[in-house]
C-alpha cells in the first residue's frame, strides 16, 4: 500500500500527487541502498570477525571505536579527524547510508518513507535527490560548525553515521509543502508542520542544554538535525538553488495568431516562483 492510497494523506492531497509512493522512485531506492549496505556491512563484519580495528580499516583511531563497527561503517563513518584533518572528504556523504544498529535504521527508513515522497513529487527525482544529500552534507556542517564554536564539547574522533540530516530536511521541506498533512508518528496523529516545530525545538534544546557534555543525549547528532532542517528551509525558500541538478527545458512554440514563445517542458509547475515571491 502506498502512502497516497492512506486514509490520513487521501483527504488533504491528491492520489496521483504528493505523497505517492512508486517502486521506481529516488524515495524506493534511498530505502533500499540504506538497507542493503547495512546488511552487507554486517556479512562483511562476521566474515571478518568481531572487533575490526584500526590496523585493517583506519589508522587514525583507537581500536576500542571499533569494536562494533563493520568494515563499511569503519570506512564511511563521519569525524572530525577523518573528514577534516586527513582530508576524507567522501565521508560528507557516506555516513548518510550507515547505520549504529538495526532500530537506527527502521526509524530513519520510516522517516524517508513518510516524508520523502512529499518532497520529492515537489521537486522531481534529481532536485530531490540533491536537496536530500545536501541535507545530509548540511548536517556535518552543522556538526563541525558548533564543534569549532565550542557550543558542543566532542572529541574530534567521534563517529557520526545516520541518514537523519537528510531526513530532517525532507521533513522540513515536506512542512513548507504540504503543512496540513497528517502522518501517524508512533501511533499518532501530527500534522507535517506540527512534527517540524516539535523536531527542530527538541534539537534545539538538546544542543544547547547537553552540547556541553560529551556524549549526553545525542547532542551531536542534533547539531545534525539542525543543520539539515536549516538548509531544508533555505532550499524551499530559494528552490532555484536546485535547478543546476535538473535545469528546466523549454522549447519553442508558434501560436496561431502570434509570434513565437517559449513554453516550458518539464512537465512539473515551477514551485520556486510560488515560494520566491
Amino acid at each position: 500500500m502506498g502512502i497516497a492510497d492512506r486514509d490520513y494523506y487521501r483527504d488533504t492531497l491528491p492520489r496521483a500527487g504528493f505523497g505517492h509512493f512508486s517502486a521506481w522512485s529516488v524515495t524506493t531506492w534511498l530505502i533500499a541502498i540504506n538497507v542493503a549496505v547495512f546488511f552487507l556491512d554486517a556479512i562483511l563484519q562476521r566474515a571478518h570477525g568481531t572487533g575490526i580495528g584500526p590496523d585493517a580499516y583506519d589508522r587514525f583511531v583507537p581500536t576500542s571505536r571499533f569494536d562494533r563497527m563493520g568494515p563499511l561503517e569503519t570506512w564511511g563513518y563521519f569525524s572530525t579527524l577523518t573528514a577534516v584533518t586527513h582530508l576524507q572528504v567522501w565521508r560528507f556523504f557516506t555516513f548518510q547510508f550507515l547505520h549504529a544498529s538495526p532500530m537506527h535504521l527502521i526509524g530513519n527508513m520510516f522517516g524517508i518513507y513518510l516524508f520523502g515522497p512529499i518532497v520529492e513529487a515537489h521537486f522531481g527525482p534529481r532536485r530531490y535527490l540533491a536537496f536530500y544529500l545536501l541535507c545530509g552534507l548540511a548536517g556535518a556542517a552543522c556538526y563541525l560548525l558548533l564543534a569549532a564554536c565550542h557550543v558542543l564539547v566532542t572529541d574530534q574522533e567521534t563517529p557520526l553515521v545516520g541518514a537523519s540530516a537528510g531526513i530532517f530536511g525532507l521533513l522540513v521541506g515536506a512542512a513548507m509543502i504540504a503543512p496540513d498533512v497528517q502522518v501517524f508518528y508512533y501511533f499518532f496523529p501530527f500534522t507535517v508542520r506540527t512534527l517540524a516545530i516539535i523536531g527542530f525545538a527538541m534539537a534545539a534544546y538538546t544542543v544547547i542544554h547537553y552540547g556541553g557534555m560529551p556524549g549526553a543525549m545525542n547532542a551531536g547528532g542534533e547539531a545534525a538535525h539542525l543543520g539539515g532542517g536549516i538548509l531544508g528551509f533555505l532550499l524551499l525558500k530559494n528552490q532555484h538553488w536546485l535547478n543546476v541538478f535538473s535545469p528546466p527545458r523549454r522549447t519553442t512554440a508558434r501560436t496561431a495568431t502570434g509570434p513565437r514563445r517559449r513554453v516550458a517542458r518539464s512537465g512539473q509547475k515551477d514551485w520556486s516562483k510560488d515560494m520566491n515571491r
